[in-house]
């Protein structure tokens, strides 16, 4: 048998005994993008061609627990409402096909899913304009079942700077280290990515509880600002957090991110009102095609952030959105492609085992013993910036 089939039959036998954790996915909103949120209208059984994540692929990439992003636009008119019904969604397609999914809130709630032969399906925020400068919405989130928070997108808030947008607080402000002071007390994990790299430093400074940043690579690696840089990486240890390494193409190639820098702003973004297709095919006319991004490439992320953060702080949040995957990653089906050329690398049981899940519920315990602590000596937060 060929080694790589030995790896990858290695990797698919250790799927079936240990939870897969995935801490970030926006189907969601590919939901509510082309079904105009109609859960019976995206047939979620259905392995559908060209679509990165339905639950017939989840089941086939052995998934066992799947945080959902409730992601908000920065710019929508009505931030909250959204955030309200992207939650509302999410819990729909949860009780739609509760023979698949199971109603999730709680880190004993991987162990349990994956004992019952069921996905555990959780609530993250993504999008910290979803609170409209409203202290007490953290605690609305968390009783409808949100376990993190993404505390900006792409465009810097009132309170805290967007890695790519202007940065007009040098990372957070007053009422944002009040945010994380609360989400701490309630138990509502902090997620780093698309924070400035200031701000991570300024939230590293502050927080009580381990810190997530659940869909970020290696900036030393590629220098995208959504990249997590090294002096922060070496932080993440001492606060207890965790470092999960996303699929997004031009956050793992510098060739592919140097290759696609006209499509995007002086912040990093896709440039606001760009026809993506007819901008891509120009660049390639122009360039040739846009470089290959591998399996092998995301590996060496992995490889990168773990020597740096040690092995009980790595995780994966693969950040499928409908968007470019690196080639073997297509879709959800794929995740013991990864994890096999982990095994080729020489990563042991033990460590996979980290990676695809332990990690992750050892900081979401943590975050809720925490959070017993805090609630015992402080009250709620009251107050608007």
């Amino acid at each position: 048998m060929p080694e790589a089939d030995v790896a990858l039959t290695h990797a698919r036998d250790l799927i079936a005994r240990v939870p897969l954790l995935d801490a970030h996915n926006d189907m969601p909103w590919e939901i509510r993008a082309h079904h105009g949120s109609d859960v019976a209208a995206a047939r979620l059984t259905e392995d559908r061609p060209g679509r990165d994540t339905d639950l017939a692929k989840l089941q086939a990439g052995g998934v066992a627990a799947q945080f959902w992003a409730a992601f908000i636009p920065t710019n929508v008119p009505h931030p909250l409402r959204t955030a309200l019904e992207q939650i509302e969604l999410i819990h729909r397609f949860t009780e739609a096909h509760a023979d698949t999914l199971l109603a999730a809130t709680s880190p004993d709630d991987v162990a349990r899913a994956k004992a019952d032969g069921r996905i555990a399906s959780f609530v993250a925020v993504e999008g910290g304009v979803a609170i409209e400068e409203s202290l007490e919405i953290l605690s609305i989130f968390h009783r409808l079942g949100a376990r993190y928070m993404t505390l900006c997108h792409n465009e810097t808030l009132a309170w805290i700077d967007s890695t790519t947008d202007e940065q007009r607080h040098g990372g957070l402000t007053d009422f944002g280290r009040q945010v994380i002071a609360e989400m701490n007390r309630l138990g509502l994990m902090v997620d780093l990515s698309h924070t400035s790299h200031d701000a991570m430093r300024a939230v590293l400074d502050v927080t009580e509880a381990p810190v997530l940043f659940t869909h970020c690579n290696a900036y030393s690696l590629c220098q995208h600002p959504r990249n997590v840089p090294d002096d922060v990486l070496a932080r993440i240890p001492q606060n207890g957090g965790i470092v999960m390494a996303t699929f997004v193409p031009d956050f793992i190639s510098q060739a592919a991110l140097d290759w696609a820098r006209s499509l995007r702003d002086g912040y990093g973004k896709a440039r606001h009102g760009l026809e993506f297709r007819s901008a891509m095919a120009a660049v390639a006319a122009e360039k040739g095609p846009k470089p290959r991004v591998t399996i092998a490439e995301l590996a060496d992320h992995i490889d990168y952030m773990t020597a740096r953060v040690g092995i009980d702080h790595i995780g994966i949040g693969s950040d499928f959105y409908g968007g470019p995957t690196p080639e073997g990653l297509e879709d959800v089906s794929r995740f013991p492609h990864l994890i096999a050329e982990l095994v080729r690398r020489g990563w042991d049981d033990e460590a996979l085992a980290k990676l695809m899940s332990g990690n992750f519920v050892r900081v979401f315990r943590q975050a809720e013993t925490v959070a017993a602590r805090l609630k015992a000596s402080r009250r709620p937060a009251v107050g608007r910036l």
